[in-house]
């Protein structure tokens, strides 16, 4: 088991770094790229911003922020030949009306930068430096870097995402601003990230959907300290329960075999910080894998959860 999700995870940060210069095709709505996106907080990136059928300046939209930019739309560019295919599904439940139009950005992640950008910094840096030491170390140990090398950096990557992409797509598309219209969408690491931006930044994001949340943060479970401090993390970083949606997911085989035991915990912690079905749903797909085809194939329930049509 151990090797096979050193495979997994090796495969899939490494494969993300492969430039994709061919503008992915979408079924319906129409796809623009910012080529490399400038920051001072992060390496610059492309953007793939997605806008639905029918997309008008003369109403405003939701947005739906989502990490792994490059596996989103078009399986036919992607290493794996997998994808969300959110235009897909995102359009099929606007023509039904479960969901209120909006839109998709799909942020490409840093390649080698990944998992350094995506494991959220607070929880790990409330760790014993030795701890700390020992988890970059543990990770160096198997025969691929989990971290490339690379230091936790998650709070630059959410400074870029709320003070230099948000500001950018308020100002350049018709979208709404507030945060009950602003989601945050991502898969495994994508999930933690997602996570963590929506308890660092309540009052931008409303609503955040963690697929598969890779709770152990590296490739073990054995004296792993890090699913306990995102427990202590979540226990004091809450938002809101009353204004806020949050949904979590996982499956049963091949990386997400690690996940319910973590995911209960988890549980736990929202039930005693008063959420309800009203503002948050766990479901477990039992079977499914850890793959986009998994996550496609359930996709249409967070969307519908976090952008149900008024």
């Amino acid at each position: 088991m151990h090797f096979y999700l050193t495979i997994i995870i090796a495969v899939s940060c490494s494969c993300f770094i492969c430039a994709q210069n061919e503008l992915p095709k979408v079924s319906s709505g129409t796809l623009i790229r910012k080529d490399s996106f400038p920051s001072k907080y992060v390496q610059h990136r492309n953007i793939d911003i997605w806008l639905p059928e029918g997309y008008t300046g003369d109403k405003k939209y939701a947005v739906l922020y989502m990490h792994d930019g490059q596996m989103l739309y078009d399986s036919t560019t992607n290493w794996n030949q997998q994808a969300w295919d959110i235009d897909d599904v995102g359009q099929k439940l606007m023509n039904e009306k479960k969901v209120r139009p909006f839109i998709v950005v799909g942020i490409w992640n840093g390649g080698s930068a990944r998992h350094a950008e995506y494991f959220p910094q607070k929880p790990f840096e409330s760790l014993p430096k030795q701890q700390q030491q020992d988890i970059y170390q543990a990770a160096r140990n198997n025969e691929y870097s989990v971290f490339q090398d690379q230091y936790i950096k998650s709070d630059h990557y959410l400074k870029f995402l709320v003070h230099e992409l948000k500001p950018y797509i308020d100002a350049n598309f018709a979208v709404e601003k507030d945060k009950n219209n602003t989601c945050i969408m991502g898969s495994s690491m994508g999930g933690l990230i997602s996570m963590y931006a929506m308890c660092e930044y309540p009052e931008v994001f409303g609503a955040a959907a963690c697929l598969s949340t890779h709770w152990p943060g590296i490739l073990t479970l054995e004296n792993n300290p890090i699913p306990q401090s995102f427990y202590r993390y979540l226990e004091n970083n809450l938002p809101d329960p009353t204004k806020t949606k949050i949904y979590f997911d996982f499956g049963t085989a091949t990386l997400d075999a690690m996940y319910p035991p973590l995911q209960a915990e988890v549980d736990k912690i929202m039930i005693k910080k008063g959420f309800s079905s009203e503002s948050w749903q766990t479901l477990k797909f039992e079977g499914e894998e850890h793959s986009e085809k998994a996550w496609k194939k359930r996709l249409h329930i967070p969307l519908t959860f976090l952008l149900k049509a008024y």
